[in-house]
């Protein structure tokens, strides 16, 4: 209701955008992600001063959902800069505009960078040590909510079949209160970290994670920390999904990887049980724990530009504005 009450103010808000920038006549449009405001900007900016180049920055989710938008936005985005390297060819095979993988921001990151060199020293992987888990039950309130009831009764399942664990959950002041809240009832009381730099340490320390799917994923796995993923959505959200996502898979590392690194469970799947054992398997040295961390390095290589992605984005800007120049 309240994005329904504010939609005439964001339509005239696109409206005065897209005429300033027509009125200003720039050498080059680059617009910046947010695509549900950036992309009508640029379809109204095109119909009304269409000499102006204009290049996207971050692709939109069509290789996940409305792979529609692909061939919509081609009429009026000249160049899309894409940050995760299987993008390009989804634009290609959906009939969009030309893309150009130009890095992203974690393969450069400090803290990802200082995590992966703490997860590439030798580890203590006998069966009696005290393991350290990651758990990552989300940034959202609803996510945390649904997940810690069955993310604390994994650890428990752990507990019971003999394994000492140290738990740290990396989170964010909006759902802190609810972690906390949550906790209280778990036999094994994690260690709350809310600090980044705090964070990046705990994904260096990790024998492994469970997580939410998501952003998180991608971070994890460039760190070359073992994962289990999962989500639990609510009804609504289900039932509109189950009929718009066309991937195989919603997690990052496995797409970008083309095969199941991680594995994942959703909804009624989700269970104590299924996620104690995966988690089990990767305090070894197991096939699953080896399988994933070779994906990742693979990831890490797949994803490494020679270049800064700065550099690479501002030469396909020009390259854009001389085409139009000619033009």
């Amino acid at each position: 209701s309240a994005v329904l009450r504010d939609l005439p103010r964001l339509m005239r808000r696109i409206s005065q955008t897209a005429a300033m920038i027509a009125a200003e006549r720039p050498d080059c449009l680059v617009t910046i992600d947010s695509p549900d405001f950036s992309l009508r900007v640029a379809k109204k900016v095109r119909a009304t001063a269409p000499a102006i180049p204009i290049v996207h920055y971050v692709c939109p989710s069509v290789w996940a959902w409305r792979p529609g938008r692909a061939v919509a936005m081609k009429p009026y985005v000249d160049h899309i800069l894409c940050i995760l390297p299987f993008e390009v060819k989804a634009l290609a095979r959906l009939g969009g505009p030309p893309g150009t993988y130009v890095g992203h921001r974690l393969t450069r990151d400090p803290g990802v960078l200082s995590a992966a060199r703490a997860q590439s020293q030798p580890r203590d992987l006998s069966d009696d040590r005290v393991k350290t888990v990651l758990v990552l039950p989300g940034s959202r309130r609803g996510e945390v909510r649904r997940l810690m009831e069955p993310f604390g009764k994994a650890m428990s399942v752990l507990r019971q079949r003999g394994h000492r664990l140290r738990l740290l959950l990396p989170t964010v002041p909006l759902v802190t209160e609810v972690v906390k809240a949550s906790v209280a009832s778990w036999d094994d009381k994690p260690e709350i970290i809310t600090e980044p730099e705090r964070k990046w340490q705990a994904f260096g320390k990790a024998d492994a994670a469970l997580i939410a799917s998501g952003t998180v994923s991608l971070e994890l796995a460039l760190a070359g920390v073992p994962m289990v993923s999962c989500y639990k959505l609510d009804p609504i959200a289900r039932q509109l999904l189950q009929h718009m996502v066309t991937t195989w898979s919603a997690l990052l590392p496995n797409l970008i990887s083309d095969r199941t690194l991680v594995p994942e469970f959703y909804d009624q799947y989700v269970r104590p049980e299924n996620l104690a054992r995966q988690l089990e398997a990767l305090f070894a040295d197991t096939g699953m724990r080896a399988w994933q961390k070779a994906g990742f390095a693979e990831i890490a290589r797949r994803m490494a530009t020679e270049r800064p992605s700065g550099e690479i984005a501002a030469e396909v800007v020009m390259g854009c504005i001389k085409r139009a120049n000619r033009e």
